[in-house]
């Protein structure tokens, strides 16, 4: 008697499942993000303090300037000295009278490395000012000891 054999197919496996589980991870690390750490950074070590205490609101239209221990001025990804601070901070104020609100709701956040010279944060201060920013906030880091 003759043996027939049969060929086999390869079974193939549904990948939707696994694309699925997939887009469930990614969207899941998506929400844990810690934020705050977008606004840091590198080459900004914030100094400590024990009197330190966080905003009663949160800021509505933050412009986050990082002031190095060399006194360069980094706002939004790009380097400035001080001299050259009011361009990026007239970006800013552009972006902040477009949609329709004034000068004044504008607040600057100043991070400032523990080793910068206080004359270059004046300084920082001072070119803000010149473009009629007036509200201003330094970080700190919060000492718990």
């Amino acid at each position: 008697m003759r043996v027939k054999s049969k060929k086999v197919d390869l079974a193939e496996g549904d990948l939707t499942p696994m694309i699925d589980m997939a887009f469930q991870l990614i969207a899941f690390f998506m929400v844990l993000i810690n934020f705050a750490q977008t606004e840091s950074n590198d080459r900004v070590k914030l100094p400590s303090s024990q009197l330190v205490k966080p905003p009663e609101a949160p800021l509505e239209f933050p412009i986050i300037l990082h002031v190095a221990q060399d006194g360069e001025v980094f706002l939004g990804g790009d380097s400035y000295t001080a001299e050259t601070l009011r361009v990026g901070l007239n970006s800013e104020i552009a972006v902040i009278k477009a949609e329709g609100k004034s000068v004044k709701d504008a607040n600057v956040v100043i991070r400032a490395h523990k080793d910068t010279a206080a004359g270059d944060v004046q300084e920082v201060i001072r070119v803000a000012q010149e473009v009629n920013l007036e509200n201003f906030a330094l970080r700190v880091k919060e000492d718990r000891s």
